[in-house]
């Protein structure tokens, strides 16, 4: 198999993929860490979704990574489109996790400005802790939830701002019919940031396109559902007979 790169969401951080780490065999698993974010908090947040594109391109080759499947997750499934946009020869399989094809969230619990403004009036600290909530089926009461918070605070009020900017801006969906690759698209039925009609969009859009629905979870599968989550992905990437 494909080495597997996982690219976290807004907020997130490589410590996220712990049950994910030896789930796929003998491939091999590589979280980035986004600048801004979870162990590269203390790099300048990127303005675009593009540059952030640019950014996990060159931070894979740097690593000596040429060929990959690849995994985005929310924000993350944004700056996985461009990846393959930008690089469509260097990736395989494809998985959309949580995400969708505009940067603007249709029927998000907050708009990305009210999460701006609440930012910069709350605080880093207590956004993280509220946003992390939000991604939970459970809230604070999933056991995953505080380690997810954690990872969040790590994040600067330039971060949390910088990101939401860039989705903000971020339009994918001219590229989708474009998007020639084997893809998976994974949605949490609870999922409270991304709707089941952004999940349709791809689905539909994408020719080569497969759907997964994991019940009774919200925005992360991966950890309140691992071991489904790991088999699905597991099945789909497996060298085809």
């Amino acid at each position: 198999m494909n080495p597997i790169v996982f690219v976290h969401g807004f907020m997130g951080g490589s410590a996220q993929w712990v049950p994910q780490e030896t789930a796929f065999g003998s491939a091999s698993v590589v979280a980035v860490d986004l600048p801004g974010y979870g162990q590269n908090a203390h790099l300048s947040p990127l303005p675009t979704i593009e540059a952030y594109s640019d950014w996990v391109l060159s931070e894979l080759i740097r690593r000596g990574i040429s060929c990959f499947d690849l995994i985005g997750h929310s924000m993350g499934g944004m700056i996985a489109q461009e990846m393959v946009a930008q690089a469509p020869d260097h990736i395989g399989r494809l998985v959309l996790y949580g995400t969708g094809a505009q940067g603007v969230l249709p029927g998000r619990f907050e708009t990305i400005e009210t999460s701006k403004k609440r930012a910069l009036s709350e605080g880093a600290k207590a956004t993280a802790r509220r946003i992390s909530a939000t991604w939970f089926l459970a809230r604070e009461d999933d056991p995953a939830y505080e380690g997810c918070a954690v990872i969040a605070e790590k994040s600067s009020a330039a971060a949390i701002v910088g990101g939401l900017d860039a989705m903000r801006q971020w339009d994918g969906r001219a590229h989708l019919k474009n998007l020639d690759k084997e893809t998976l698209i994974l949605w949490g039925d609870h999922d409270r940031t991304y709707s089941w009609e952004q999940t349709e969009q791809l689905w539909h859009t994408i020719t080569r396109s497969n759907l997964a629905v994991i019940p009774l979870c919200a925005h992360t599968a991966h950890l309140e559902r691992s071991g489904l989550f790991n088999s699905i992905i597991s099945a789909f990437l497996a060298p085809s007979s």
